[in-house]
């Protein structure tokens, strides 16, 4: 009778170990052998018989435990120590560790990855911003204010809109007691404009209920619910809330599996959880919906980038020959057709301000390539910015890179201590030193295209193919002073767009009036509103 209550405890501890830590089932993962263990060093203690000796004094272990399960126990323990050692160890492995990332491709120009892009479309808010606007709208609802928190936010394209997406949870188990069928909706916050915070509630005029989520318990919790759902064998990493087209929400977590003994890991699909149903739909990475942005973890694409860079010579490169590291961490951008990448910078070891090259990595298939080109570090262009503005202490955002008019060009917000924007900053890619800033994104265009220029374009010559001259008369002109600087707005003839310009480009914009023969030239631009590069006066020179 003793020995099957410890067995049915037994069995019961075992249920809520595997219940409370889901581990992965399969060989490769620490977690499914840990809880053996303790399990099996649980029985080795519950099985010994202890007695007094016959003085009444000492205690003595009458019964031992059976050599079959110290055997197991000793198995188990090589499974946990020697063999991830064998299996696992870089200094044994470092070619497979290197060639994680898959073949990384040189690229030329990293403009034929990042489209140029219209001013509206750059990306304005950040996590943190988006955070704080997403409370701000919960805050004016009281009662729903008092029942949830949000989620983590995810940026992401909806219907070609950049935004922040995150989903309301549960603030507590008592919470998630009272409201089982799910939270009320999600919050979404424009990238592109912070005055676009939306409180999303309903779809198609049904209420939306995010019933599956990581705040929620027992069945209810997305973890749980997947694991026991079919899925106990399989790596799960990189829960994100995402949004179909139509605006339905899903979680979408990469599965994995591991290379390299107990490490390696490596994305080989995803699952697309619905989070009111629960339906589980487990895709390829060939197949995966067309709406889901990422499909490779950013973690797993650091470590591997970072042991890419680390072991390009190997293991034993103690001397740090050609070693390379990321800088920053990983940031995501789109580019081209709207596809989206996991971007950073390399920087040799030991550097810390001047990149060697930027790597982008598809977040959908891994394809990698390598600008090998020396530039700033998102740090450094941080610093720059910041330097432009150091009288008022605001702090730059995290620099995302723009390809603006074909210049590799990083992009930030400039905040004070509340996290609310009070500037732009535009930082050259290739030299820290070129810093344009401005109280609206087309200020701070002017203001870097303008430093830009009066620096020879000697950092990017092949930017001149994207120039346009045209000589024509001005139609209308006028000046306008912001942030203490002057700006001169005018119009030609037989040109529908408006052109800018100061007297750091030509000292003869200021005298010039409405008749005059002009030749400008100016960038290739899709904006209404295009900076000119030149001016020439041509009455000035005729009076001349």
């Amino acid at each position: 009778m003793k020995k099957f209550v410890q067995v049915l405890f037994l069995l019961f501890l075992g249920f809520l170990l595997f219940y409370l830590n889901l581990p992965v089932v399969s060989y490769g993962f620490y977690g499914i052998g840990v809880i053996v263990l303790v399990l099996a060093l649980f029985y080795f203690f519950i099985s010994l018989g202890f007695g007094i000796d016959s003085t009444g004094k000492k205690v003595m272990i009458k019964s031992r435990p059976s050599k079959f399960l110290l055997f197991f126990i000793g198995i188990i323990l090589v499974y946990l120590s020697v063999i991830p050692i064998i299996t696992t160890a870089t200094i044994f492995h470092a070619s497979k560790y290197q060639k994680m990332i898959g073949k990384v491709e040189s690229g030329d120009k990293i403009s034929e990855h990042i489209a140029p892009i219209s001013m509206d479309k750059i990306r304005v808010v950040d996590q943190k911003l988006a955070y704080l606007l997403g409370e701000k709208i919960i805050g004016s609802q009281p009662a729903l204010g008092s029942q949830v928190e949000l989620g983590t936010f995810s940026i992401q394209k909806v219907n070609d809109e950049l935004y922040w997406i995150a989903p309301l949870l549960h603030s507590g188990f008592f919470k998630w007691f009272n409201n089982k069928e799910g939270t009320p909706g999600y919050v979404m916050v424009s990238a592109t404009n912070e005055r676009d915070v939306k409180l999303v509630q309903t779809i198609n005029g049904k209420p939306l209920k995010i019933k599956y989520q990581s705040n929620a318990y027992f069945s209810s919790e997305i973890h749980r619910h997947i694991y026991f759902n079919g899925y106990a064998t399989t790596g799960l990493a990189d829960f994100t809330f995402e949004v179909d087209e139509q605006g339905n929400p899903f979680w979408v977590i990469a599965t994995y599996d591991k290379k390299i003994g107990f490490s390696g890991e490596n994305t080989n699909g995803i699952l697309v959880v619905d989070a009111q149903t629960g339906e589980i739909e487990h895709y390829s990475i060939a197949d995966s919906p067309v709406w889901v942005d990422r499909i490779q973890p950013a973690e797993f694409v650091e470590n591997q980038l970072n042991d890419w860079g680390e072991l390009v010579n190997g293991y034993w490169n103690f001397s740090n020959t050609d070693k390379l590291q990321i800088t920053e961490g990983l940031t995501l951008v789109y580019g081209h057709n709207n596809k989206s990448y996991w971007y950073t910078g390399l920087t040799s070891v030991g550097s810390d301000e001047s990149a060697v090259g930027f790597v982008l990595v598809d977040t959908r298939t891994k394809e990698t390539t390598f600008y090998k080109q020396s530039g700033a570090t998102e740090f450094a262009a941080q610093s720059s910015a910041e330097g432009k503005v150091q009288e008022k202490g605001y702090k730059a955002s995290l620099p995302i890179p723009y390809n603006i008019n074909g210049i590799p060009t990083y992009v930030m917000t400039l905040k004070d201590d509340g996290g609310l924007v009070k500037m732009y900053a535009m930082v050259a890619i290739n030299d820290y030193t070129i810093v344009g800033v401005g109280n609206s994104m087309r200020e701070t265009l002017t203001s870097f295209k303008s430093v830009y220029n009066m620096a020879g374009n000697k950092i990017n010559p092949s930017n001149v193919a994207a120039k346009k001259s045209i000589s024509s008369v001005i139609s209308r002109i006028q000046s306008d002073v912001r942030n203490g600087n002057s700006f001169y707005y005018f119009t030609v003839k037989d040109y529908p767009n408006i052109f800018v310009g100061s007297s750091q480009i030509s000292n003869e914009i200021p005298v010039s009036i409405v008749g005059d023969s002009i030749k400008v030239s100016f960038d290739i631009d899709n904006e209404q509103v295009i900076d000119v590069t030149s001016f020439d006066n041509l009455n000035l020179k005729l009076k001349e």
